[in-house]
């Protein structure tokens, strides 16, 4: 496991932050680890490397990270869906998929996991660095001691109510009535809250996933109905006629107002 530090170069420009971005790049290929390891550390960041899944867990044990980027093909017992499920399943941050697989399938299964974003080999590091602080953002911050009945007019701005449900814009959360949160990944938070902000307007699926991940939209590419299917089911929205998100046939999705 290799530990690279901010670059000098740019270093002044992020002292304005409490602390460098923490990321970790689970690669077993090291000449790109090194040019990962230099080029984000040259933007600020604070890199570590790790070749396989054991090294992966010794360094989230030592150190705490905002991100993880994955290699889907590793050695080991491993691969990066198992370790993706893993880190989802045990700790709270960022994950992307950074693979030479290229199938929509591949895609698709990695959304499914719970993974934030998912970039094909060989890519552009500005498209990658780009991707990056775009899950950064959405991550949720710090959030509220109370999230319940308590919480402010102020923050009550910033939440969405239907069908017994609360979506809070600040804290990045879903709750029920009983007040209890609903797990919902970056990505299903981010499209929720798209549609949900947006009632009685039909988004297509290239629309969606502008908005919500910044990239454009393939025929091929099934990860928007994969996360409607999982929000649906985690808000209660059940088919056949979805009574919230509405499939609007040949052209995308809607949020419906009515009670």
């Amino acid at each position: 496991m290799q530990t690279y530090p901010r670059s000098t170069a740019t270093k002044h420009a992020h002292d304005r932050e409490e602390c460098p971005y923490r990321i970790l790049f689970v690669e077993d290929d090291r000449k790109l680890a090194s040019f990962l390891a230099r080029y984000f550390g040259e933007e600020g960041f604070q890199v570590q490397i790790a070749g396989d899944g054991p090294t992966m867990r010794e360094a989230l044990a030592a150190e705490d990270f905002e991100i993880v980027v994955l290699d889907i093909g590793l050695p080991g017992r491993d691969d990066g869906y198992a370790l993706a499920r893993e880190l989802k399943k045990e700790h709270d941050l960022g994950v992307m998929f950074l693979s030479a697989r290229h199938e929509a399938l591949d895609r698709i299964v990695g959304l499914e996991i719970g993974a934030d974003d998912y970039l094909v080999k060989p890519f552009e590091p500005r498209e990658l660095l780009a991707r990056v602080r775009a899950i950064l953002r959405r991550l949720p911050g710090e959030r509220c001691q109370s999230a319940g009945p308590s919480t402010s007019g102020a923050d009550r701005d910033a939440c969405l109510t239907f069908d017994g449900w609360r979506l809070d814009l600040e804290a990045r959360a879903l709750y029920d009535s009983d007040e209890r949160e609903q797990v919902l990944t970056t990505q299903e938070f981010n499209l929720l809250s798209t549609l949900a902000q947006r009632p009685g307007r039909v988004l297509s699926r290239d629309q969606l996933l502008d908005l919500t991940a910044h990239r454009d939209w393939d025929p091929n590419d099934r990860s928007i109905d994969v996360m409607i299917s999982k929000i649906r089911r985690k808000i209660g929205d059940s088919g056949p006629d979805y009574r919230r998100i509405r499939t609007i046939r040949g052209v995308g999705y809607m949020f419906s107002s009515c009670p």
